[in-house]
């Protein structure tokens, strides 16, 4: 399902809860409002949209690591372009693992085609020039 946030460019894949593992020193788990959309993953304390949010961009996000599954619940790992990993469990049916890394494997291929198709316009231009300037007295 997909539906609408404040911005009628934002598409919603998936809203729910998601469980984060603190960075404090007894690493609880807390429960957060995570919205899922094309870009990005936003995590809402309290379960409250209300509340600053705090964004995971996916151009950030260098991977999910699906790190065990238990009989209750599946614990993953976010690991950002800079090596910071962020711990996530959720319950083992709702598959919250599978919806965010689709959602980044999507993100990234269209960077990826984006980037080649970038590149063989700037490859198309030099060529052009180097033709203009071969042709020049």
């Amino acid at each position: 399902y997909a539906s609408q946030i404040s911005s009628p460019t934002i598409t919603v894949i998936r809203e729910g809860e998601l469980e984060k593992r603190s960075d404090s020193l007894f690493q609880l788990w807390k429960k957060k409002l995570v919205v899922l959309t094309k870009d990005s993953l936003s995590l809402f304390p309290d379960g409250h949209k209300r509340a600053k949010g705090k964004e995971l961009g996916f151009g950030s996000i260098l991977k999910v690591d699906c790190v065990e599954r238990t009989g209750k619940y599946i614990y993953f790992t976010i690991v950002t372009k800079d090596r910071k990993e962020i711990d996530f469990r959720c319950p083992d049916q709702s598959c919250w693992n599978a919806s965010i890394t689709m959602a980044l494997i999507d993100f990234q291929n269209k960077r990826a085609i984006q980037d080649f198709k970038s590149r063989q316009e700037m490859e198309q231009a030099a060529g052009a020039q180097e033709r203009r300037l071969a042709r020049a007295p």
